[in-house]
């Protein structure tokens, strides 16, 4: 690890004339990974990030599988010899961040290719937080650069006729994702065995597991590239793999081939559509044999209780 230890730059004067002293502001860890493929929209991310007021914010740059080529001045770096995954690279400069003094009141995840569109968002969500002190995490709406559409699966809730409705949610859209950093910790962090997909699904049942919540700040945006989804092979199986292993990491026993029933029917329609079967059966078998490897901590049937009514059944 490499890099200056305090935050990227002040945002808040806490000694103001007149010696009258100010509550410092809120302190934000983000966490950003490179794999070096997108410098021009990672210099246009980190400036939006340098731009947010009203919060002292420390940075981590994770080159998952690299040596990170755009960090802001006086951010840590972390250089992983080996892409470990999307959970994993956060979960390595989560670590780094912990170690500087004093710690920090929440962790911010952020893609590299998202942007705040004006310099007041980070502090609200940290306001929103406040406002919310029973959620674990808390996101923004993620729109387009157009700053009004957001697909379907950028809503974090079942019902997503109205993305901009705030409330409260049991899955997370992981690349813009407020996090308070004791609840993280609390946790575990992030599953590193799933490399990549699902990972926001199991951190939010881990969450929801300790008492907590999700809320949904919809009236705060972000923005990100409006990219279809990949459908690939590599898409496929892991998605099939990872839906069991957080079922298995996740829910009561006897939820387990309910969740993944449904989960299969609803594959098998979608594979009717657009492929994928062959890959989503050996990504199933996958994650089926290596089920034991899992850290397994079933939620109680208190939380399997509370997830559905707030609206997601744990078997959906």
């Amino acid at each position: 690890m490499t890099g200056g230890p305090g935050p990227t730059q002040p945002l808040a004067d806490t000694n103001p004339p007149g010696g009258q002293s100010q509550v410092p502001p809120p302190l934000v860890d983000v966490v950003l990974l490179t794999m070096n493929d997108r410098p021009e929209e990672e210099r246009a991310s980190q400036a939006t990030l340098l731009a947010q007021r009203g919060v002292e914010v420390r940075i981590c740059v994770v080159g998952n599988g690299c040596t990170p080529d755009v960090v802001p001045a006086g951010a840590l770096t972390v250089v992983l010899p080996e892409n470990l995954g999307i959970p994993g690279g956060r979960n390595e400069g989560a670590l780094a961040l912990a170690e500087l003094d004093p710690p920090a009141d929440y962790l911010f995840f952020m893609d590299n290719d998202a942007s705040f569109p004006g310099p007041d968002v980070l502090a609200r969500l940290v306001a929103e937080a406040g406002q919310h002190p029973e959620a674990g995490y808390v996101q923004p709406r993620l729109t387009g650069p157009d700053d009004t559409t957001t697909p379907r699966r950028w809503v974090p809730r079942l019902r997503a006729g109205d993305p901009g409705r705030p409330g409260t949610v049991t899955s997370m859209t992981e690349g813009v994702v407020l996090v308070r950093r004791t609840v993280f910790d609390q946790v575990g962090g992030w599953c590193e065995g799933l490399f990549l997909y699902h990972e926001g699904f199991d951190l939010s049942y881990r969450i929801w597991s300790q008492g907590y919540s999700g809320w949904y700040a919809g009236g705060l945006r972000m923005h990100h590239p409006l990219s279809s989804p990949s459908r690939h092979a590599l898409f496929f199986r892991l998605a099939a793999r990872n839906r069991v292993w957080v079922a298995y990491r996740n829910l009561p026993g006897p939820l387990i081939p309910v969740y993944l029933a449904v989960w299969t029917t609803a594959t098998a329609l979608r594979a009717v559509r657009g492929g994928g079967a062959r890959e989503s059966w050996q990504g199933f078998r996958e994650g089926w044999a290596g089920r034991h490897e899992q850290d397994r901590r079933p939620m109680s049937w208190r939380t399997a209780w509370r997830l559905t009514i707030a609206g997601r059944p744990p078997v959906l």
